[in-house]
């Protein structure tokens, strides 16, 4: 499968990158390459096997939710900080 050159540009726009002459020369060298052995694949006979959503077995652990007794106090946490207002930590804003 050739791949244009606007192509090329086109994915470096979506990604965000800035390409040079020779490296868009090599990108898609590289992209053929890439397109060209994944192809293989369609060669392969895939009838009768199941699709493989995981490769291995997961499972979620689920555990309680055990309230452990704290020995910090909200005074001493808030002597940590740099900044508070009414027992409350002042953080930068983040907009």
């Amino acid at each position: 499968m050739k791949i244009t050159r606007e192509e090329i540009l086109h994915l470096a726009k979506l990604s965000n990158f800035e390409l040079n002459e020779s490296e868009i020369d090599s990108l898609g060298a590289d992209l053929e390459n890439i397109i060209g052995y994944i192809s293989q694949l369609n060669e392969l006979d895939t009838d009768g096997v199941e699709p493989t959503y995981q490769v291995f077995e997961m499972e979620n652990i689920w555990r309680d939710d055990e309230i452990q007794p704290q020995e910090a106090t909200r005074e001493d946490l808030l002597a940590l900080t740099t900044e508070s207002i009414q027992d409350q930590i002042k953080v930068p804003k983040v907009l």
